[in-house]
C-alpha cells in the first residue's frame, strides 16, 4: 500500500491505470472502498487516484476530527497532489468529498482541471439533517447491512471512524455558516453537479433548486430521476459515460 506523510500521519492513496488523472473523494463516515464498484470502468478512461482521509479506511486514525473538516481535507487532497507532482487533476467527489473537491479548487485552482460534485447539500449545512445526525448515525449502526459496510471501509474500528465523523459534521454546524472558505462565485473551473430525485436525504426537487441557485459560473446539473444515495453509484450506467463524455469535451 501506499501512503504519503500530511502533519507526520500516513495517509492512504492508490493508483489505477494510465491517462488523465481523476482523483475520487470519499464521502464521510466512508474510504475510497465506496467507489470500488466504478473503479474498472473508469480506469478504462482515467488514471484513477484514490486517497482515504486521515482517521478513516487505511489511513493513520486521528484523535478527533477537526471542525473545519471539509477543509481540512482539501488540504489533505492539495497535499497529496503536490505530491504525486501533477499539476491538472480532475476530481470526482461524492457527498462530502464533493465540498472537498470544490474547497480544494478554491484553494489551488492552478492544479485543477473539471469537477464532478455528486449529492451534497449545497453552500450550507441543512438544520433538520445535522440536528438528527447523532440519532441517524446511531440508526445507521444500529443496522445490520451499514455495519458491515462501516467495517469493510474502516476495519474493526470502524464505530469509533463513524463517531468522529459525526462529532466533527455537529461542531462544524455549530461553528461554522458555510462549507466553503472562499467564494464560489470566484471559481472558474467547469463544473458538473449530479444528484438523483430519490435520495434518501435529499428528495424531490432538492438538487435542482439547490444546485441552480449556486454561484458557480461554469455549472452543468444533471439530476437523475431515479436512484439513493449517492446518485454516482446508484445510477452507475448513465453516471459513467455522462463523467467520460464531460471529461473529454474541453469546449464544455
Amino acid at each position: 500500500m501506499s501512503y504519503f506523510m500530511y502533519h507526520n500521519k500516513k495517509i492512504f492513496f492508490k493508483e489505477y491505470g494510465t491517462g488523465m488523472p481523476l482523483l475520487l473523494l470519499h464521502g464521510n463516515s466512508l474510504s475510497s472502498k465506496m467507489f470500488l464498484p466504478i473503479i474498472d470502468d473508469l480506469q478504462k478512461y482515467a488514471k484513477v487516484i484514490l486517497i482515504d482521509f486521515l482517521g478513516n479506511g487505511c489511513s493513520d486514525r486521528i484523535l478527533e476530527v477537526p471542525d473545519n473538516l471539509w477543509y481540512d481535507e482539501a488540504l489533505q487532497t492539495i497535499s497529496l497532489i503536490d505530491y504525486l507532482g501533477y499539476s491538472q487533476v480532475n476530481l470526482l467527489g461524492s457527498s462530502g468529498g464533493a465540498l472537498v473537491a470544490l474547497n480544494v479548487a478554491l484553494e489551488r485552482p492552478e492544479l485543477i482541471g473539471k469537477i464532478i460534485a455528486d449529492s451534497f447539500e449545497g453552500e450550507e449545512p441543512l438544520d433538520s439533517f445535522v440536528k438528527n445526525i447523532y440519532q441517524d448515525r446511531q440508526s445507521s449502526k444500529e443496522n445490520q447491512w451499514l455495519r458491515n459496510f462501516y467495517k469493510q471501509n474502516h476495519g474493526e474500528d470502524w464505530e469509533q471512524v463513524v463517531d468522529n465523523d459525526t462529532f466533527a459534521i455537529y461542531k462544524h454546524y455549530q461553528n461554522h455558516k458555510t462549507f466553503f472558505q472562499k467564494k464560489l462565485c470566484n471559481l472558474k473551473n467547469h463544473v458538473l453537479l449530479t444528484g438523483s430525485k430519490e435520495d434518501e436525504f435529499m428528495s424531490g426537487d432538492f438538487f435542482e433548486r439547490i444546485y441552480n441557485q449556486i454561484p458557480i459560473q461554469n455549472k452543468t446539473i444533471c439530476v437523475f430521476e431515479h436512484g439513493g444515495h449517492p446518485a454516482m453509484i446508484s445510477n452507475k450506467a448513465i453516471f459513467i459515460p455522462m463523467v467520460i463524455n464531460f471529461l473529454e469535451d474541453i469546449k464544455k
